[in-house]
């Protein structure tokens, strides 16, 4: 049961806890607004919804120690969750208890704080990453409800990122040194990520007969974390997969082994080291991109990225009417649709995808098409 007192010009709402305390909620302006507090609180004691208010006063940095602590990611989403945790959530919210946490300041925070140096994209990543902490609150009983949801905010929509043709991954290929130009061909006819690129050990390349890429489910990506370079598992289960390559690019691969038999890594960065991808991107991708006016290279597909590439292999592969089952697994997604699992990859379809990818090769290496000559990257 729970009841009003009136007390000093304001109103309180007092009511009894399971172990017998009495709790008092303080600050109601008018007597309409105490009532319809304890008739909310008897209700909610009534269906066993009550949340015990005392738990609510766990500060928010409490809160994420213990959920930080019971979640299991992987190191590359781990060290983002602890940027923004560092760097944006503890900054504003520090020292706050859960219950304390309210809807509309979480929305200024939002527009008024984040806005001001982040991009959207940037904004609402840390809003759906504090959210998806005080949803966990909100299920172990902290709290009642979770502050961020229904948040009316209008986030600006993401721009769709360019895709490269086959003419444009030849030349951006040729203008780099043979092994990132070659790195750059196999990206666009694998679609492969960044990380299980520069982390391939040849060990998982797989030449002769079905040619393929295995991409390992503990060793099968390259991270960065604070700095520090390290072999880790891919991105998530679906990641784990094997990736057939068309006649060409194996050939490209095997005459790249002859010339460093020795090698563990596919794909060697400087003095035969890992590539970070910061230098790849600046020394390497960047200059590719924008051309050399003395070599009569054009500007090429400014706004092109790295990630681009799988974005590009998706589009040839829908190009080439390839069937969204095969398109999945390739590229190491999950399958989430109903159609997604009554229907299986078969070799006929592999075979013709194949085929598919080699066309395309062909066309753009045939005679006259490129500057410089492209099949200098096999070297």
């Amino acid at each position: 049961m729970a009841w009003v007192e009136h007390r000093g010009g304001t109103y309180r709402v007092r009511y009894r806890l399971n172990d017998g305390t009495i709790f008092t909620e303080r600050g109601f302006s008018t007597r309409r607004e105490a009532d319809d507090r304890a008739a909310d609180i008897e209700s909610d004691q009534r269906r066993d919804q009550f949340t015990d208010p005392r738990l609510a006063q766990t500060t928010i940095d409490e809160w994420i120690r213990c959920w930080s602590d019971s979640h299991h990611v992987t190191a590359t989403t781990r060290r983002t969750y602890d940027s923004h945790i560092r760097n944006h959530i503890l900054p504003r919210w520090s020292g706050t208890p859960l219950g304390d946490i309210a809807r509309i300041a979480v929305k200024g925070w939002v527009n008024q704080t984040l806005r001001a140096t982040l991009s959207d994209k940037s904004c609402q990543d840390i809003l759906v990453l504090f959210s998806m902490i005080l949803g966990e609150a909100v299920d172990e009983g902290l709290i009642s409800a979770n502050p961020c949801r229904r948040l009316r905010i209008t986030f600006a929509e993401r721009p769709e990122r360019p895709h490269a043709s086959t003419d444009e991954v030849t030349t951006l290929a040729a203008r780099m040194p043979p092994d990132a130009g070659l790195m750059t061909i196999t990206a666009a006819y694998t679609g492969l990520r960044w990380g299980e690129l520069a982390g391939l050990q040849w060990t998982r390349a797989h030449l002769d007969n079905r040619p393929r890429i295995d991409v390992d489910p503990k060793f099968g990506a390259l991270h960065e974390i604070s700095g520090r370079l390290e072999l880790g598992p891919p991105k998530s289960p679906a990641s784990i997969r094997v990736v057939h390559l068309p006649p060409f690019l194996a050939e490209l691969l095997s005459a790249h082994r002859e010339s460093d038999p020795t090698a563990r890594f596919v794909f060697a960065g400087t003095h035969g080291g890992l590539h970070r991808r910061s230098n790849f991107r600046y020394r390497i991708w960047q200059p590719a991109l924008a051309g050399d006016q003395q070599r009569g290279w054009a500007p090429l597909n400014q706004e092109l990225h790295f990630h681009d590439l799988r974005h590009t292999h998706e589009t040839w592969l829908v190009e080439d009417e390839v069937p969204r089952v095969l398109r999945l697994q390739r590229l190491g997604h999950k399958r989430k649709d109903i159609d997604d699992f009554y229907s299986h990859v078969t070799d006929t379809m592999r075979d013709r995808m194949l085929d598919a990818l080699q066309r395309r090769w062909e066309s753009s290496n045939s005679t006259g098409k490129q500057e410089p000559d492209p099949g200098s990257t096999a070297a």
